[in-house]
């Protein structure tokens, strides 16, 4: 016959034993507070011109191959005050820089050979904290997203280069005017009216002739 002391001694368990949902009246309050942290990406005073998910290459010099940088989103940032536009792309897990330069009036991007949704350029970049010369390789997803990255990243250079001339223009503009403005007071500083000086000269020019035979 079995003995049933097991089951009774379970039975006492269970009755001794809390609700899961019994309110015990123990309060606990946190050890540490967290307080909010604002935290700044370095692109609150850009807007977002293009953001595509992509993945970058960096052509390594020293073993003449191609290395993968990161895979993430690449932005086309236009600055809301200087109106200049860079070049943003941060890994996707952690968020780290693997590209960041400006686009400039001179440069230009090409597709690569061979592949429809890749395309190549060279670039002055600071992801590392120092500029250096990069060559960079992207590749999207799909060729249409290659195609829209290199006609925004052309019409932006194009862009910048026409504004870096009006810039020399209007420069040279001020320059020219600043002279025009020199000149007229150094003809003022004479003390005679122009028109006075010229006929002065030409009284001068009278009484240094000799007189006519009679």
């Amino acid at each position: 016959m079995a003995s049933k002391e097991p089951e009774h001694e379970q039975r006492e368990d269970e009755e001794a034993a809390p609700a899961e949902d019994e309110d015990t009246g123990g309060q606990f309050a946190p050890v540490v507070r967290l307080e909010e942290v604002a935290v700044t990406t370095g692109e609150e005073n850009e807007d977002a011109i293009l953001d595509l998910k992509a993945k970058l290459y960096r052509f390594d010099k020293d073993g003449n191959q191609w290395k993968e940088r990161g895979v993430g989103s690449v932005k086309l940032l236009k600055h809301k005050e200087n109106g200049k536009v860079r070049l943003v792309m941060r890994q996707a897990k952690t968020l780290k820089i693997c590209a960041n330069h400006l686009i400039g009036p001179t440069m230009t991007v090409q597709e690569h050979a061979g592949n429809e949704k890749s395309c190549v350029w060279h670039a002055a970049d600071f992801a590392d904290g120092e500029l250096k010369d990069e060559m960079f390789c992207i590749r999207f997803g799909s060729v249409e997203n290659c195609k829209s990255f290199m006609e925004t990243f052309q019409e932006i250079a194009e862009n910048q280069k026409s504004k870096e001339e009006n810039e020399d223009a209007s420069a040279t503009a001020g320059l020219l005017e600043k002279l025009a403005v020199e000149e007229k007071k150094a003809d003022d500083s004479s003390g005679k009216p122009v028109a006075l000086e010229k006929e002065a000269n030409a009284d001068t020019e009278k009484e240094s002739e000799p007189p006519a035979a009679a």
